[in-house]
């Protein structure tokens, strides 16, 4: 082990990994990667519509170009949120339009409607789907490939997913299951917060367990990667962090996400507004005591910092934060390790969450806190001081047996 430094917008993040496996680990080829080797042939006389966005990359070049280098037909792109070429804030609507790169015509999944219509259907009868998930139930990507599956099996129309790593890798599984009652977009399907599947393996769940509104049967096929393995972090993969979306813009935003993310559904900050969302959380006036912190990294290996910050407007990332242009007293994040499984992300930012709660003034949650955990139960969580796992722990078991007919890592 050695430690490592990262330059990461305004400041440097500090860390321990170990670098053995990264330099040992065969390449990892993509499904993407895999598509362009193995099925090329299969793609000349189809009618291909598009779902990507920046991350969708095959190394420096974007599937889009490669595609059409390759004189694939593609007819129609397809954005999901924060649009085809991801510069869209969290939450803003994506209008249809054209993308200026190719004059190919850019049908929203994420404005007036969320599920493809007929009309965006009817021009293609093959919808590639490429998108870099996050590995969280609360990331809409999931709920995206849900509804895209519904209404292609609607209008007979296949599906091709493009398997690409759970950049929280395939081991680490926490949080509660989600309840009827509070599905939403950013909670579709009966899963854990974090699932430690691949967005491939997620699809085959979605139809293997009856998840899908459908009459028929989608056209699905998972085009599998070469040589992930499920134990491994993101660094050990050797690929380029390229943001899924704005708010993610280094791995390590992703991977503390999965737990700082419940500050959104309160009048906290979760860091929007800043370079580094996800990374520094606070509230006006928190003074946070220093036995808390200093317990905190006790149990997990991180570095937990009082900061100051104050959010403001940043194009492309953050329109109108939480306290733009108040001075927001907070913690700063550092991961001590690149391991999902050894930091247990969720249950860092859920145990910070509850305690900046207590020393916050007139700081208070929302309803959209029970979207995010899936459940009210989260409150008696946050009114006990039992570790976060203890909530969880037996769902997730039986949770983590019956993803094992879909996994393919």
């Amino acid at each position: 082990m050695f430690w490592c430094t990262v330059s990461c917008a305004d400041r440097e993040h500090h860390f321990i990994h170990q670098t053995a496996a990264q330099h040992s680990a065969p390449e990892i080829k993509l499904g993407a990667q895999q598509l362009l080797s193995q099925y090329l042939d299969e793609l000349r006389d189809r009618r291909i519509g598009l779902l990507a966005n920046p991350a969708s990359r095959i190394g420096s070049a974007h599937l889009l170009d490669t595609l059409l280098t390759r004189q694939v037909p593609v007819t129609a792109l397809f954005a999901a949120e924060h649009g085809f070429r991801g510069d869209v804030p969290a939450g803003e609507e994506i209008k249809d339009g054209t993308d200026v790169l190719t004059g190919l015509p850019v049908f929203s999944l994420y404005g007036q409607t969320r599920r493809p219509t007929p009309e965006m259907l009817a021009e293609i009868d093959l919808l590639i789907f490429d998108l870099q998930d996050a590995g969280v139930r609360f990331y809409t990507y999931i709920s995206t490939l849900g509804l895209v599956l519904e209404a292609a099996a609607a209008h007979d129309v296949e599906v091709w997913v493009l398997d690409r790593p759970n950049p929280l890798g395939g081991t680490y599984v926490s949080g509660w299951m989600l309840e009827p009652e509070f599905r939403s977009f950013v909670g579709a399907f009966p899963i854990p917060i974090v699932h430690g599947m691949t967005i491939g393996e997620l699809a085959l769940m979605m139809i293997g367990e009856g998840w899908l509104n459908t009459e028929t049967e989608p056209r699905l096929r998972v085009i599998p990667m070469e040589n992930w393995q499920r134990e491994q972090n993101w660094i050990e993969t050797g690929l380029t962090w390229i943001p899924p979306s704005p708010n993610l813009p280094h791995f390590t935003n992703a991977l503390v996400y999965p737990g700082t993310c419940f500050f959104e559904g309160s009048t906290m900050s979760e860091g929007r507004g800043t370079r580094d969302p996800f990374m520094m959380v606070g509230s006006p006036g928190l003074e946070f005591p220093e036995e808390a912190r200093l317990s905190l990294m006790q149990r997990y290996p991180v570095s937990l910092e009082p900061v100051t910050f104050t959010p403001v407007d940043i194009p492309g990332m953050a329109t109108n934060p939480k306290h733009r242009g108040t001075e927001v007293s907070g913690i700063r994040l550092s991961p001590l390790t690149l391991d999902a499984g050894s930091l247990r992300p969720l249950e860092l930012g859920l145990e910070l969450f509850r305690e900046m709660l207590h020393h916050a003034p007139d700081a208070r949650t929302n309803r959209f806190l029970y979207n995010l955990a899936g459940t009210q139960r989260i409150r008696e969580f946050l009114e006990s001081d039992a570790p976060p796992e203890t909530f969880w722990q037996a769902e997730v078991e039986v949770f983590t047996k019956k993803r094992k007919p879909y996994l393919l890592y």
